[in-house]
């Protein structure tokens, strides 16, 4: 089996990456590069007093869960460019990588063009981190928290589609509460989904499923990048929501309905 997978650089991303490769016969990485140091360094995100705070608590829990930056494994085959460098590549940049038997898009940037084309075509797997049709967009599991709304934090695994988050649903993913503070549970999330779509692959169940496409009745927020202000962010972390308050949360707030592919 070949899988390629189109991704980001940071701990999370790189760490779907060596669980791939672990049990494929080849493997394939497309990595798009920002700063190791969000909320330090000017990039995707502000270096703002703020932002600073904010990021301190995101890393910390990435840390925790995937360890510092770390090399990739020496089994798989790596090309690594700029944030949105991705669009401007040509099939010969990729040809190694596209002929896969599976392919994973988690973390990248909007990828359009022929190589979205390419990839519809092949039925690739996209990683949303949210809720979908609940929360599409960016940030989604931060505001699903910001909503106080923990129980709609988790991940779609879905079609990837010309859309942003839109393609047919494939199943849903979770994390268990066990009284962690907001950023590890989000966090959490995104461990719990890497799980569930590894053994999805291995076990061969997208050769199986029935995709539910998405009710955009259903909807809640869509978001963009540039929601996500220094105010929301100064908003959020002036809540000091503890575990207990997460707690309160999952027991009495509203529950989402969920695709399982078990």
């Amino acid at each position: 089996m070949k899988i390629t997978v189109f991704t980001g650089n940071q701990p999370r991303h790189i760490n779907l990456v060596n669980l791939i490769s672990e049990f494929t016969d080849e493997a394939y990485a497309v990595l798009e590069s920002t700063t190791l140091f969000p909320g330090l360094i000017q990039d995707f995100y502000n270096n703002s007093p703020t932002m600073q705070e904010y990021m301190i608590g995101v890393r910390k829990a990435e840390t925790d869960l995937f360890g510092k930056s770390q090399f990739i494994s020496s089994r798989v085959k790596t090309l690594v460019m700029k944030s949105a460098d991705l669009n401007y590549l040509t099939q010969e940049h990729l040809k190694e990588a596209l002929q896969s038997d599976i392919y994973v898009v988690f973390g990248s940037s909007f990828i359009k063009g022929w190589l979205v084309d390419f990839l519809i075509a092949k039925s690739a797997l996209n990683i949303h981190m949210g809720l979908s049709p609940y929360y599409r967009g960016s940030s989604c599991n931060f505001w699903a928290m910001y909503d106080l709304l923990p129980n709609y934090v988790g991940a779609t695994i879905h079609y990837l589609s010309k859309g942003l988050d839109s393609g047919p649903m494939i199943f849903h993913s979770v994390p268990k509460f066990e009284n962690e503070d907001p950023f590890t549970f989000t966090m959490k999330a995104v461990k719990k989904a890497q799980e569930d779509l590894v053994y999805f692959i291995k076990n061969l169940k997208q050769f199986d499923i029935n995709p539910v496409d998405q009710d955009r009745g259903l909807q809640l927020r869509y978001t963009r990048h540039s929601d996500f202000t220094d105010d929301v962010a100064r908003e959020f972390l002036d809540r000091k929501l503890s575990s207990l308050d997460l707690l309160t949360l999952i027991t009495n707030s509203k529950k989402p309905m969920l695709l399982d592919f078990s």
